[in-house]
């Protein structure tokens, strides 16, 4: 008798607590932006999540 070959079921996108979603920005900002992810040596993306959480932290609505 031939064994099987099982195959896990993979995990959908997004069930790893993020989610993928494109934005338009200034050309001048992505540069910037390069320039810290150069200086800190992190991604564009780690770089991104740790600027927007710090913001929706310290924002306050009026």
């Amino acid at each position: 008798m031939k064994e099987k070959l099982i195959i896990n079921r993979k995990s959908l996108k997004g069930e790893d607590g993020y989610k993928t979603f494109s934005i338009r920005i200034k050309e001048e900002t992505v540069a910037n932006l390069d320039k810290l992810a150069q200086e800190t040596n992190r991604s564009r993306n780690e770089l991104i999540n740790i600027l927007l959480d710090y913001a929706i932290k310290n924002s306050e609505v009026k």
